[in-house]
């Protein structure tokens, strides 16, 4: 019998949604999706300058499992780069202690320890929430 996940701890969202190549319209290209635990271990190692074992410990993982995660992120980043194809950041397998939302008309990301109404920057009630586990329809 295979032992289920842990999930992977995220500890805030990217402030964006993905990335387009520069010059391609977004209806001829076919993105591929990094996953917030990819985006986090890539924010950790690379962005904060974390070794592995520090960053695995962060996300709640083992040092081999954050190889991994951080391995299929650089290789996601890799394709895009060559094949010059868009990357959306959504779903996977994290926990988070935060709600984060995203705002549908300035599209500014909150985070917050509890449920909010109203974007933090504009006072639109037009929030998405990004995280599923929050009572989200996004993650897996």
């Amino acid at each position: 019998m295979v032992r289920p996940k842990q999930k992977r701890y995220v500890c805030k969202p990217p402030v964006m949604e993905g990335f387009k190549p520069f010059g391609i319209p977004m209806i001829q290209l076919e993105p591929l999706v990094l996953l917030y635990e990819e985006y986090e271990s890539i924010r950790l190692a690379d962005y904060e300058g974390m070794n592995q074992v520090d960053a695995a410990e962060k996300m709640n993982v083992s040092r081999p499992t954050f190889t991994r995660i951080y391995e299929s992120a650089r290789r996601t980043i890799a394709k895009a780069f060559v094949e010059g194809t868009a990357i959306f950041i959504e779903g996977g397998n994290y926990q988070t202690d935060d709600f984060w939302y995203r705002c549908n008309t300035c599209m500014k990301v909150s985070v917050s320890p509890e449920s909010i109404r109203k974007c933090g920057y504009c006072d639109s009630e037009e929030l998405r929430i990004l995280n599923a586990e929050k009572g989200g329809q996004y993650g897996m």
